[in-house]
């Protein structure tokens, strides 16, 4: 080692002095290793993804038309909102069946608080989303408190929330919203001038070079292996690039709507708080291995309610744009698939079910899979019958995936 190098500690690898670790090379040849030994991260979903698409627009011409991806994008929304937060409780090794009575849940407030009681609008969804809090509160004391798994706890809760849900729409099954009214005119109608899409589409490829280049500083300052600065600039052009792509995609039809923006806000959010916070390292510690977790000291009861209560307001936000794209709040709303297919777009996305390993933009991925299906399937005209077939196949394969991987993990671990 020269005096232009210096060493890390408890590292045979040094770090020269500009820094330049970890170059486009390394993250290569890091990344062909991960996948010879069996770490495939989310390419098997972008695979996937690609084949579907593939698939359908030799089958649909329409399918990827500009019309078709903006629909699919405000179809996905409501659903990604609730697997954002199965992604969390996921994560701390626990399951949440109940996501859609509660979305289903939120939305009869909303109808009952904006149609019958004549409130704000906002007044409306803040009180559908303290009411999902509270369930998710109600769960994480039974959880910690008797112990009662959460399998049982939020099985009951499905039930339970599905006739306060009843009890609330009346024998009618449902409450219309107005199509004028601002929530309804906020999931169906409001689109991002271009310019301010390609302003937002800039805004993130900035704030990916911003941290990363302080992510880089703080590692060198700590004397541990750090990114070339060419890496993060890398990334952050490859992100305008694509985002700037898609903009420019969907502008020829209506644009980008603002309801999957607001999605996609919530993923950097959950996402920042989970790789950047240390009630985030705990999650992932508690869902790789709670006893290490409590014997370490970390808050293991305020973590599990806290993910809780996450994962069910976010399924009460869920269910308030369910019914707001689709201008009532029905006994369809949260109805048997959206728990289904919440849970599978979390795990399909990335998300092990046994806890500890996953992450916010699981979600974003799983339910793109599950709505191109949909879609897909729908400009076929074929049978809903076959959509469940078909995203039973695909969570079967990612589960079989997720237990494949994990299987290797252990091995290597014993090795």
């Amino acid at each position: 080692m020269n005096a232009a190098e210096r060493a890390v500690p408890g590292r045979g690898r040094p770090i020269p002095e500009d820094g330049a670790a970890y170059t486009l090379r390394d993250l290569a040849s890091r990344f062909a290793t991960r996948l010879r030994d069996g770490e495939l991260g989310s390419l098997p979903v972008v695979i996937g993804l690609v084949v579907i698409a593939v698939l359908f627009q030799a089958l649909n011409p329409r399918f990827l038309a500009p019309g078709n991806l903006v629909n699919l994008t405000l179809q996905a929304a409501p659903l990604g909102v609730i697997a954002l937060g199965t992604v969390v409780v996921l994560l701390v090794a626990q399951i949440d069946l109940s996501v859609g009575s509660v979305s289903g849940l939120a939305s009869a407030i909303v109808g009952v608080c904006a149609m019958r009681l004549q409130w704000p609008i906002l007044v409306g969804v803040a009180a559908a989303i303290v009411a999902g809090a509270a369930i998710g509160a109600f769960y994480g004391f039974l959880l910690t408190r008797f112990g009662v798994p959460s399998f049982l706890i939020t099985l009951a809760g499905l039930l339970a929330f599905l006739g306060v849900q009843l009890a609330l729409l009346g024998p009618s099954g449902s409450i219309n919203i107005p199509f004028t009214d601002p929530l309804v005119q906020f999931a169906n109608t409001w689109f991002l001038p271009p310019w301010a899409a390609y302003v937002v589409a800039g805004i993130a490829a900035l704030a990916v070079l911003g941290t990363g280049l302080a992510r880089r500083r703080r590692r060198m300052r700590a004397q541990l292996p750090a990114e070339h600065p060419s890496v993060t600039i890398v990334k952050a052009v490859a992100l305008l690039v694509a985002l700037g792509i898609v903009v420019w995609y969907l502008s020829l039809d209506r644009g980008t709507a603002v309801m999957p923006v607001l999605f996609l806000l919530l993923v950097v959010v959950i996402s920042y708080l989970l790789r950047r916070t240390r009630w985030g390292r705990s999650v992932f510690a508690v869902g790789g291995n709670v006893d290490a977790a409590r014997r370490a000291g970390l808050p293991v009861t305020r973590t599990l309610v806290t993910a809780f209560v996450i994962c069910s307001a976010l399924a009460a936000l869920g269910g308030v744009l369910s019914a707001a794209r689709l201008g009532s709040a029905t006994t369809l709303t949260g109805s048997a698939d959206t728990n289904l297919n919440a849970i599978a777009a979390a795990i399909i996305g990335g998300t092990s079910l046994f806890g500890g390993r996953g992450g916010a933009w699981s979600a974003v991925l799983g339910v793109l899979v599950i709505s191109a299906i949909s879609s897909g399937l729908t400009l076929l005209n074929l049978d809903s019958s076959v959509r469940y077939m078909i995203t039973g196949a695909v969570l079967l394969l990612a589960v079989i995936v997720d237990s494949l991987s994990r299987r290797s993990r252990a091995s290597r671990g014993r090795g």
